[in-house]
């Protein structure tokens, strides 16, 4: 045994989806989706083309990989919030958006949004995936969440459904100011501050 770094060759073989997973960010938010080819997937996760192909079949299979792995996993999380939460759903729903805007800040999150929107036109394949296995499982969660407020007298008789669209949609933006508009030099959105003040402000709408 020497003390020299490991170098991505001799790393482990269990650790070369994650390597390649973010190899594939990388370009997909730089290049798009349709300008990206396997073989650079893999020479920016330092693997040769065959390589690559015993762990990932195509791009479509690094995307849905990547929307499983950051939103699926993040869907899980809220839905765990929701699951074991018990009194008034407002403390709840803080949590959830609280939660949201740490993903937004600190991970790699909202570049996998940004491939997400801007590929959607031309491949509706990329869109589809992500609505229906991030969308369509997510809004029933929150809507669920808004009809035990609704039940328990909390929040007012609204319709759960337009509810959840605004309640989320200030996620969107941040998600489009950090990667769309921060690059070209707008300022930096204090993203938990925003999302605190957008809970307030939300919670107060809907209150009874």
């Amino acid at each position: 045994m020497t003390d020299r770094p490991v170098t991505t060759r001799t790393r482990r073989p269990e650790a070369r989806p994650a390597e390649i997973l973010s190899a594939a960010l990388d370009l997909f938010a730089e290049k798009g989706f349709s300008a990206t080819r396997m073989e650079d997937v893999a020479s920016r996760a330092g693997l040769s083309k065959a390589a690559i192909y015993l762990y990932f079949k195509d791009k479509m299979a690094l995307l849905k990989a990547l929307v499983n792995e950051m939103a699926g996993a993040n869907l899980a999380v809220a839905k765990g919030f929701a699951e074991a939460h018990e009194g008034p759903v407002g403390p709840l729903l803080q949590t959830i958006l609280t939660f949201m805007a740490r993903q937004l800040r600190d991970t790699r999150f909202p570049e996998l949004m940004k491939v997400v929107i801007s590929e959607s036109r031309a491949h509706p394949d990329v869109g589809k995936l992500y609505l229906d296995s991030v969308v369509s499982q997510g809004l029933p969660i929150f809507e669920g969440v808004i009809r035990r407020g609704i039940a328990a007298g909390e929040f007012r008789d609204i319709d759960p459904a337009l509810a959840v669209k605004a309640m989320i949609a200030p996620m969107l933006l941040a998600a489009i100011w950090k990667t769309v508009f921060e690059p070209l030099g707008a300022e930096a959105l204090d993203i938990e501050a925003y999302v605190a003040q957008h809970v307030e402000t939300f919670l107060r709408g809907i209150a009874k």
